[in-house]
Order: C-alpha cells, then structure tokens, then sequence
C-alpha cells in the first residue's frame, strides 16, 4: 500500500507547476529549521557537533528517500538522532516500524532513541526528505547561494560565504 501511494505521489509530482514546487521547497526548509535539524547538522547539511553528538553530513549521506524518512520518523538507537513521528513507538501499536521496538526497547541504554522535542506530520518528514535530497546531499561546499536561499537575501549570517572580488583579494604588492 505505501509503495502505490509513494508510486502515485511521484506520477503526481512530475505534473505539479513550479509554484508548488517552490512551495514543497519552502516546506521542507522552514519543517528543517522548525525541527531543529539545524541544531545538528548545520544549517548547510554539513554536520558536525551539535547538542546531540557529531552529526553526519547529510551532504554526504548514502541514504536514499525511503531511508532518510524512515530516518526522521523513527531516529536511530543508540545515537543522539531522535524521533519525530508521534507514536511511532508506542506499546499498543498493531505494527513496530521503526527496528520492531516498543517504547520500552528504546528507553533501555542499549537501544535508546531520543524523543524530539516537536513532532512532526508525515508529509513534514516527506518535505524534510525531498529537501535533503533536493538542496544538500550531495552538493559541495556551501555556498553564499545556498546560505542566502536558506536565511534570505538580508541575512548576515551569509557574509562568511561571500564570494570575495577580485579587488579585495591581497595583492603581493598589498601584503607587507
């Protein structure tokens, strides 16, 4: 059943007008930032420490759609990456998704998963995917681009990656 709407979601998609599109980007990006996913992987995809611990670059991620959902729905024992599907673990479900583990297997040490601080819907952790794959994995560098489309074009956080111009680079004349 996933698989048929994951399959017509995708037919769907290669008709959606740039608009939407645009609008799907601007979920993703404002549902990265809302999550807090910036806390540890930058705002850049890059990773790095954060409260959680080192996290991975999603730049560099081997993950594909399927897996970086399953990924932010179901967090990953036994690392600082938490949960963001409400109930994903819960006693009473009819099917464990996430690894086969209730919530008393993920408040054990040896399997333990962080409950994120806000949960997300399914299509947010969708939007959240299809931004990773879309605007980070496998881009090089950040770029001030990038950093503009993030924080937008006023931001000064962006300054840092400011392409420098050719007069302000030091010249061997300038340098002593």
């Amino acid at each position: 059943m996933r698989a048929l709407v994951v399959g017509v979601a995708f037919a769907l998609s290669l008709a959606i007008p740039a608009s939407a599109a645009q609008d799907e980007a601007a979920l993703g990006r404002a549902t990265f930032a809302k999550a807090n996913c910036v806390g540890c992987h930058k705002w850049h995809g890059n990773g790095g420490g954060g409260y959680g611990g080192a996290a991975l670059s999603l730049r560099k991620t081997e993950l594909d759609r399927e897996q970086i959902i399953h990924t932010v729905a179901c967090g990953r024992p036994s690392t600082g990456m938490p949960y963001f599907l409400r109930g994903v673990y819960d006693e009473d479900a009819t099917e464990h998704p996430c690894y086969g583990f209730t919530r008393k297997d993920v408040t054990s040490s040896d399997n333990h998963v962080a409950e994120a601080a806000v949960f997300l819907r399914p299509n947010e952790i969708e939007a959240v995917a299809d931004y990773v794959l879309n605007n980070i994995k496998g881009h090089g560098e950040p770029n001030f681009a990038e950093c503009q489309a993030f924080f937008g074009d006023t931001s000064r956080v962006c300054e840092t990656y400011k392409p420098q111009s050719a007069h302000q680079m030091p010249t061997p004349s300038t340098i002593n």
